[in-house]
């Protein structure tokens, strides 16, 4: 799966509320779309570490760092790059859902 077809994953309205300093609506957007993805699939993980890395940015250190420690371990055995913030803040053009 390339890069650009993972970043779909990431809503627009995430991205955007993210650039534009709403961090708490890319969250609660995040979770949602993290929500509709199977449990433990590669898409599931790139939510689930996006999310982590908004919850510490928000200084939710604990819940992210387990959000992290639940989505890395999927992304390494699939062989799959590690999303950043980077992705909320530059969405690729056209990209989302």
């Amino acid at each position: 799966m390339a890069d650009a077809d993972l970043r779909a994953l990431v809503p627009r309205a995430a991205a955007e509320s993210f650039a534009e300093g709403d961090e708490w609506l890319a969250l609660t957007l995040l979770r949602r779309a993290r929500d509709g993805e199977a449990p433990g699939s590669v898409g599931w993980a790139v939510l689930e570490r996006l999310i982590g890395l908004v919850l510490i940015h928000l200084l939710r250190e604990v819940e992210g760092t387990f959000a992290l420690e639940r989505a890395d371990p999927v992304l390494d055995a699939a062989g799959v790059p590690r999303p950043t913030l980077t992705w909320l803040e530059e969405p690729p053009g056209g990209g989302g859902r």
